[in-house]
């Protein structure tokens, strides 16, 4: 079976050989223009600006997150008036007012996740925070990419500078510009733009740039910037001496904290478990986006000139998307009409667009200007964007504690609605946070300090929603009698071929194991060719899961708070709990498994599971011709460590190595207290 990293290779390589017709334009305009200004550069010495717009060259390839739209043969990078976002009077850059900003001592600096959930119930209500470190770094990070990261060149990104329409004819991309860079090289071209520009080396207020950027974005006449973003690497010095380096904010070791949830991942993921890079110059901007999953994330200025930074509070996130929805962009490039629709649009993170379309419509919007030695912390669900005042270099990672989970099932349902392959699997990193709590509250109620409390409080409730939505489904499946057995499984998360969700309790299989789906669909309905047999997979400690979830339904309030996010766990099953109380159904009631099989255990349908055992390799055959089935993994760039093995079960031996996608497996390492831990 094609795995998931052959699939996406072979559709990125359909993708170059059958271009749009806008992108092939865009990408001769930028050839031709670049041959134009080699030859400039040959006959006139031309300036360091023309080589930095002439760096889209032969390697240039158009994003792989988001088209781009022209106008006919139009100039990619010309400006044109866009009326909806008027900018005769940026007075309303005067008007933002400022994120809170936390000078924390030594002290309270020793642990980065206990310092940030103790100021993440005032800070959150603004997006984004900026916190002084009280640490310097010893190493520069010019010396560090030189000299200990020996070697180190990145490639750059072309920016077009300008608004869109943001309809099926203009919106805007960012190219790769083919042109490899070390860390000095690309300083002194970036220094000499700033210079040619205000012919100065030297820094300029935050408040003039600010409007020299969103003049330079309406009306200017620069055309493009390159802005290496994504970058792996980090420049946070080795040195024993480093202060900075040796302590917990090095963003190398942050997710691997006791207290982040991202430590259960054996896995690497640039960028959310391992940091990337971000070396910008003059006006070099990232776009409007939210963090993937609603994640946490922390920014580091190592060096250079400041960034200007718009945060949206995450409970304006709706708000935020409808704005954009109804004011930015036009509803023939959007998705779907619901909700969703701008979101599935933003994901591609290059929509800009000035604040004020946000403020005239009372979305709050704050502002954080920040400086070398200085974080940027943005809450999950939190929408951002900024830009460059000159050649800098920042680093950033994603987290999560606690508190994230409920946040980060409202993303996978809306990653399900859109058909989009999870990067994190959610259900396993919430039932082994949420079993480690349990083990460490089951001989005694530890004192734990209130931000822990909360944090642990989320941990609960989404848990105990994911465990009713399971128990409810299996009801609902054990009465329909749509599968033909029960078995068990050990291995880590799947993923479903219907919506993405990962799988992690329970799924659905066919005879041939080659479609796992999850308990949110209508398995009735299901029509392969392989036949419609299916099989119900538990997990072989659905049993311990339950009874921890049990206990912590007996914490006060808990029963009522739960009622409200059911539907965050059973998209797309509409009305799931009500049609399973009507039919007499109670949380947690006995399934009563065993009649499933002796329901079927007759002459004529065997209850074994020889059928899909010993002649799924010739069913499988025919299925995978047919219907191309899916079954996905969680990749990243680097190499997972897929959960693989065998699974034993009263109805025969399943090999889940058939199974050629899978979730990484998540470790199960404690963040609490003793119990036994600190």
């Amino acid at each position: 079976m094609e795995t998931y990293r052959e699939r996406l290779r072979n559709e990125m390589g359909e993708g170059r050989a059958h271009l749009s017709k806008e992108v092939k334009n865009g990408l001769e305009y930028l050839k031709r223009k670049r041959l134009q200004r080699a030859k400039s550069v040959i006959d006139t010495n031309t300036s360091i600006a023309n080589v930095m717009n002439r760096s889209g060259g032969d390697a240039l390839r158009a994003s792989s997150s988001c088209g781009i739209g022209l106008h006919g043969n139009a100039d990619p990078f010309s400006k044109r008036k866009v009326h909806k976002f008027d900018s005769s009077d940026l007075e309303w850059t005067d008007k933002i007012p400022e994120c809170p900003v936390y000078s924390p001592s030594k002290e309270e600096f020793e642990d980065p996740l206990a310092y940030l959930q103790k100021i993440a119930p005032e800070a959150s209500k603004y997006g984004i925070c900026k916190i002084i470190s009280p640490l310097s770094a010893s190493v520069p990070a010019g010396v560090v990419l030189m000299k200990e990261n020996a070697g180190f060149k990145f490639t750059t990104r072309v920016q077009p500078l300008r608004l869109a329409e943001w309809d099926t004819e203009d919106k805007v991309t960012f190219y790769m510009s083919g042109r490899n860079y070390t860390f000095r090289d690309y300083e002194k071209m970036a220094n000499k733009v700033f210079a040619r520009r205000y012919c100065s080396a030297g820094c300029l207020p935050a408040t003039y740039l600010e409007k020299e950027f969103w003049n330079e974005i309406s009306c200017g006449k620069m055309e493009s910037v390159e802005y290496a973003c994504d970058v792996d690497g980090s420049a946070f010095s080795s040195s024993p001496t480093d202060q900075l380096g040796n302590s917990k904010w090095n963003l190398k070791k942050l997710s691997r904290l006791p207290k982040s949830i991202l430590r259960l991942l054996e896995m690497s993921i640039p960028g959310v478990t391992e940091p990337m890079l971000y070396i910008g110059m003059l006006f070099s901007l990232f776009a409007w986006h939210v963090e993937d999953h609603y994640l946490y994330s922390i920014n580091y200025q190592h060096c250079g000139a400041s960034k200007t930074w718009y945060g949206i509070p995450g409970h304006a996130a709706l708000e935020f998307e409808r704005v954009v929805k109804e004011h930015v962009y036009t509803n023939d490039i959007l998705s779907s009409d619901g909700e969703d629709g701008a979101f599935d649009v933003l994901l591609g993170k290059t929509t800009l667009f000035p604040p004020n379309i946000l403020m005239g419509h009372e979305v709050p919007v704050y502002r954080a200007v920040q400086k070398p030695g200085e974080f940027i912390i943005t809450f999950p669900r939190a929408y951002h964007a900024g830009f460059s005042h000159g050649f800098n270099c920042g680093e950033a990672v994603n987290f999560a504690t606690g508190d994230w989970f409920p946040l980060g099932a409202i993303a996978s349902r809306r990653y399900a609605h859109l058909n989009r392959v999870p990067l994190l699997p959610y259900e396993e990193l919430l039932c082994k946070e949420a079993m480690l709590l349990h083990t460490c509250l089951e001989p005694e109620d530890v004192d734990f300090p209130s931000p822990d409390m909360l944090s642990h409080n989320c941990i609960k409730i989404a848990f105990i929603n994911l465990m009713r939505f399971q128990h409810c489904a299996c009801w609902l499946l054990k009465n329909s009698r749509a599968c033909i057995s029960v078995s068990s499984h050990s291995h880590g998360t799947i993923l479903c071929t219907l919506c993405k969700r990962d799988c992690y309790i329970a799924y659905v299989d066919c005879n041939c194991h080659m479609h796992p789906v999850c308990l949110r669909h209508d398995i009735e309905s299901l029509d392969l060719t392989c036949g419609s047999k299916y099989t119900l997979y538990l997990r072989e400690d659905i049993s311990d899961l339950e009874a921890a979830a049990k206990i912590f339904e007996q914490v006060d309030g808990a029963l009522d708070e739960i009622q409200s996010d059911h539907n965050l766990y059973s998209y797309p099953l509409s009305n799931m709990f009500q049609r399973a109380e009507a039919k007499g159904y109670t949380p947690y009631c006995e399934l009563k498994l065993d009649s499933v099989i002796e329901f079927y255990a007759s002459p004529e349908q065997p209850a074994n599971n020889d059928e899909c055992g010993t002649q799924s390799q010739s069913v499988n055959r025919d299925c995978s011709e047919n219907l191309k089935p899916e079954v996905e993994p969680l990749e990243s760039s680097c190499t997972p460590k897929y959960a693989m093995g065998h699974a034993n079960s009263d109805f025969g031996t399943v090999d889940f190595e058939e199974f050629s996608g899978r979730l990484p497996n998540s470790r199960c390492e404690s963040s609490l207290p003793p119990c036994s831990q600190s």
